[in-house]
């Protein structure tokens, strides 16, 4: 497993987005990639009816470990 993140990966915020209504480790996923990896569009679920997509940078994110669910997909 690389540390390269990639679509539908699980990520972790490392810190605070306040424009965007986000709080450090809060979780999402990642649904689309830009700029080869340097940014991100990742859905945060905010609650059983609502999500918020915002734009992170690299610098923003962690990529959790776990099940890879691209490959499991494939």
């Amino acid at each position: 497993m690389t540390d390269e993140i990639k679509e539908l990966d699980c990520v972790a915020l490392i810190r605070d987005l306040p424009d965007a209504g986000l709080t450090k480790g809060q979780t999402g996923a990642v649904v689309m990639v830009h700029s080869r990896g340097e940014a991100f569009e990742v859905e945060f679920p905010m609650n059983h009816r609502e999500s918020i997509v915002a734009t992170v940078t690299r610098p923003d994110v962690l990529k959790l470990k776990g099940l890879d669910y691209s490959a499991a997909a494939g």
